[in-house]
């Protein structure tokens, strides 16, 4: 649970942004809501620039990147991001970023050493493998001298205070198995506990056994922006990738969903898109209040990772009472499983439906709590009814409470409920 700088801001993040966003985060930390993540862009002195040139990346003498003080003040005369991190964690927080998997093509053309080994930057490029969307990084080759090269990285970035590193282009297209490997090895060596985030997605399902044993979080999406559906032509790729789209998508993800590994929706595009969002022009969230709330809802009880990319310093009260909702953050924490419902017997009126049902076992398997959420997927209203032996629980009646409404708990041998286009709700049952 946390705040991404990307959906707002771009590559355009700088200091005095971040702290005021995550200001208004710590206003949510008693929520569960903690880690505070600047994306890509912090190490390019001119964000704007076309190309890598006029970008002008920020590397140290051992072709490391680093933070740029014009844009982030207390990085300046070689700190890095140490005193931002300290500040973060003043503030009960987690301090995360955003890099894109490789080595810096001016490292490789200067050849700069390696920290703490004999190694150079060239020992290190594979050349052959840059990434398909940005211009600044060679690949790092499965060799000796690639394995040092994430080592010194990760030793500068934990002696930082890290905990948390996104690293892009490696998760899909292209997929880079050797190089999350020697990243999630390099973090092990710092013996700092840093999550490791994989990008972008869809991340593949026959590689979702081997990305689990390395990384805690991988994206199973392409990005994922503010619209219901986004048409796309044939061969061009799923960006961006709508909420309609993503039920389907973690329908083929739950079993993977456990302690320690999440399968990733993506960030949550709510509210204010802006000064620089990471796509499109500045703009508040395209989503309509019925579809940030199964937006929210369906990313809780599926168990993905509930990442905002809202400009936070501009939060709406919508927003604020969807983030705040302690039940539905309950549940998104505490459930040790779920899945979607099979609804194929049901017949009329679930057509265009979805229900997840989401199981709390305390130690020794004993049932704790279940949750089921209900998803109307059509362009109109639509009434739900069925009864909860159908749902397949055990006894014909049980405690039941809308967690939106929290009117309490009513004994009940079915739900009835009416949804709104794209709308959702959820019952917790006892």
């Amino acid at each position: 649970m946390g705040w991404n700088s990307w959906d707002a801001y771009g590559l355009t993040i700088n200091e005095a942004d971040f702290k005021a966003n995550a200001k208004v985060l710590a206003g949510f930390k008693d929520l569960g809501w903690q880690y505070a993540v600047i994306d890509e862009g912090w190490y390019m002195e001119n964000p704007f620039g076309k190309n890598l040139a006029e970008r002008k990346y920020l590397l140290d003498a051992n072709g490391i990147l680093l933070p740029v003080a014009s844009r982030f003040p207390t990085a300046a005369d070689g700190a890095g991001f140490k005193p931002l991190a300290a500040w973060v964690h003043k503030q009960g927080l987690k301090f995360g970023i955003h890099i894109i998997r490789g080595i810096p093509k001016q490292a490789v053309k200067d050849n700069l050493p390696i920290a703490g080994s004999k190694f150079h930057a060239a020992d290190a490029a594979d050349t052959t493998e840059t990434c398909p969307w940005d211009d600044g990084n060679y690949g790092v080759a499965d060799n000796a001298a690639g394995q040092a090269y994430y080592d010194s990285m990760l030793k500068l970035y934990a002696g930082w205070g890290l905990d948390y590193i996104k690293v892009d282009c490696i998760s899909d297209h292209p997929y880079r198995p050797t190089e999350i490997q020697q990243i999630a090895t390099a973090i092990r060596k710092t013996g700092r506990p840093i999550v490791l985030s994989l990008s972008p997605g869809p991340t593949q399902l026959e590689h979702a056994a081997e990305i689990a044993e390395m990384a805690q979080m991988w994206r199973i999406s392409d990005d994922h922006w503010d619209g219901w559906t986004f048409e796309h032509k044939p061969g061009g790729g799923e960006f961006p990738f709508g909420v309609r789209d993503e039920f389907d998508r973690l329908a083929k993800w739950f079993t993977y969903m456990h302690e320690g590994n999440w399968p990733d929706a993506d960030m949550l595009p709510w509210g204010s898109l802006a000064p620089h969002p990471g796509w499109g022009e500045p703009r508040q969230s395209r989503l309509t209040h019925d579809e940030q709330q199964t937006e929210f809802t369906l990313w809780a009880i599926a168990r993905s990772p509930l990442i905002l990319g809202a400009n936070l310093t501009k939060l709406d009260e919508f927003s604020k009472s969807l983030i705040s909702n302690q039940s539905i953050l309950f549940m998104n924490q505490n459930i040790t499983y779920s899945h979607p419902v099979d609804l194929t017997s049901l017949g009329a009126g679930f057509e265009n439906a979805r229900v997840w049902r989401g199981t709390i076992n305390e130690p020794g398997a004993r049932t704790y709590g279940e949750f089921f959420a209900f998803f109307n997927l059509d362009d109109k209203p639509v009434t739900l009814r069925v009864s909860w032996t159908q749902l397949g629980l055990e006894g014909k009646k049980h405690l039941a409470q809308n967690v939106w409404s929290e009117g309490g708990f009513k004994d009940s041998k079915e739900v009835s409920v009416t949804l709104p286009a794209h709308g959702s709700t959820v019952y917790e049952i006892r």
